[in-house]
């Protein structure tokens, strides 16, 4: 298979695993919203960041290191594993120790139990890692799609019947741990391979040299796309933050997910041909391209459906999650863009960069947390479009020296997908507003009339994205490749 046939199945198998594990969490979602409080979300949103962090400890960077060494060993992998178990287990005893405080900090004596039984989750996943790594390595995303559809169906179905069975919040964390205990369980059962009792230290340190970078990278990052839920559960309430983790869960379903399905395929893709400048350059321009297509028009679309969506699919008691996922669209909007120029970071292995870059514009979000404290959510949200525009053009102005592909360049490439995806938001909006109708009829007039219009525009002024989307999907379904 060549390096192009490997890259469309990847994209195609890691679109899927991805869509189809988010459409039927976005399912399960909407069927937990209607059975359960805001409140009983808020309160899983309070202790996110710290597993989130704990998560970013066990990994340490390794992950990305296997995946950009071209010749790994049974020691580079074995020794990692052993690292990230051991990991696990000493980030779940501190988690357990420090559930009480955490409990006091947010005034929930609730979360004591939950934080104790959530954390279990950090030593099964610490036995995926390596497992994950190899698989995305080879660029194999078909074994990782069919694991994580049956393990996301299953929890969804446990975390369904307990709701329906009163066990409140218990129901979103029994679905939260069940769902990594059957990918754990599937990943051992159907990937070969198997540590050995190998623990090298050479190993670890050529890894870690790269790889540690990447975990303070990461850990800044983590940090800070969760600080948000911390301030939030600190100085409002658990329903606030329950209104606000449902927005953005919205939003992340295009956004972060399209980022995901890019850079899990791109990565290794691009790494494989890391030494031939000109090639990156073509490879990366194509997929900027592409990708920001997608992104403007899908997440101009949410903005403009959000209203009827939310009181469609979750009801009345959500409505002013509606504001919030409105301008976290906006956010989402710029995260796929400023995410690959960071991954081109990588393929070049300057992980010193990338760590730099993450400091700079983390700092640059504290007036913003002061903000949100001081002036409410909505101006803390505002406060996050403007960081991500900044972020944008400090990673696509380093990642574009590396290749010669400059900012400006970039947004020359990519500025047609943006003036149709704002076209059609408008016009989906204002057909909104201007229909007396259901909410489902008012919806599905909508979409079509985005759908209609997007495609319509794409082809009528040839937009070159577009058409390379179209080539892609034809040559994979109708070519046989």
């Amino acid at each position: 298979m060549t390096l192009k046939q490997k890259t469309v199945s990847g994209l195609l198998w890691s679109f899927i695993d991805n869509f189809a594990k988010q459409g039927i969490t976005f399912i399960v979602g909407i069927i937990l919203a209607r059975l359960l409080s805001p409140r009983e979300f808020g309160l899983i949103g309070m202790i996110t960041i710290f597993i989130a962090i704990s998560q970013s400890f066990i990994d340490s960077g390794f992950t990305q290191a296997l995946i950009r060494k071209k010749n790994c060993t049974q020691a580079d992998y074995s020794t990692v594993f052993y690292f990230n178990l051991a990991m696990g287990i000493f980030f779940y005893c501190l988690l357990f120790f420090l559930a009480e405080y955490i409990s006091h900090f947010f005034k929930e004596p609730q979360l004591i139990l939950i934080i104790r039984v959530i954390g279990l989750g950090l030593i099964i996943n610490a036995f995926t890692i390596v497992q994950r790594a190899k698989l995305t390595k080879n660029i194999n995303f078909k074994l990782q799609t069919k694991i994580s559809v049956i393990a996301t169906i299953g929890s969804g179905i446990i975390g369904i019947t307990m709701a329906l069975n009163d066990y409140g919040v218990w129901s979103l964390v029994m679905k939260m741990l069940t769902g990594y205990i059957l990918t754990s369980l599937l990943l051992w059962f159907w990937n070969n391979w198997k540590p050995t009792w190998i623990f090298s230290l050479k190993s670890f340190k050529e890894l870690f040299a790269f790889g540690s970078k990447l975990l303070l990278s990461g850990l800044i990052e983590t940090t800070y796309r969760n600080i948000y839920l911390l301030i939030i559960g600190k100085y409002f309430t658990a329903t606030e933050l329950g209104y606000y983790t449902r927005a953005d869960q919205f939003n992340k379903l295009p956004s972060s997910n399209i980022t995901m399905v890019i850079q899990r395929v791109s990565y290794p893709v691009l790494a494989s041909i890391q030494d031939d400048k000109s090639q990156l350059k073509a490879a990366y321009q194509k997929l900027i391209k592409s990708t920001m297509l997608i992104t403007f028009v899908l997440m101009m679309g949410l903005a403009a459906i959000a209203k009827p969506m939310v009181l469609l699919l979750i009801g009345e008691q959500w409505l002013p999650s509606v504001i919030y996922l409105q301008l976290l669209c906006f956010v989402g909007m710029t995260y796929p863009l400023h995410a690959i120029n960071l991954n081109m970071l990588n393929v070049q292995g300057r992980s010193d960069l990338f760590l730099k870059l993450e400091i700079i514009k983390k700092l640059m979000a504290v007036p913003i947390i002061i903000i949100g404290i001081l002036l409410g959510i909505k101006a803390m949200i505002v406060g996050m479009i403007v960081i991500s525009l900044i972020a944008y053009f400090l990673n696509s102005y380093y990642s574009g020296k590396l290749i010669n592909y400059s900012s400006i360049q970039q947004l020359k490439d990519i500025s047609s997908s943006f003036l149709l995806a704002i076209f059609v938001g408008i016009v989906i909006f204002v057909t909104g507003n201007l229909i007396q109708a259901s909410n489902f009829v008012k919806l599905l007039i909508q979409i079509l009339t985005g759908a209609v219009l997007s495609f319509g525009l794409a082809e009528f002024f040839k937009l070159e994205s577009y058409f390379y989307i179209k080539s892609i999907i034809a040559e994979k379904f109708f070519n046989g490749n």
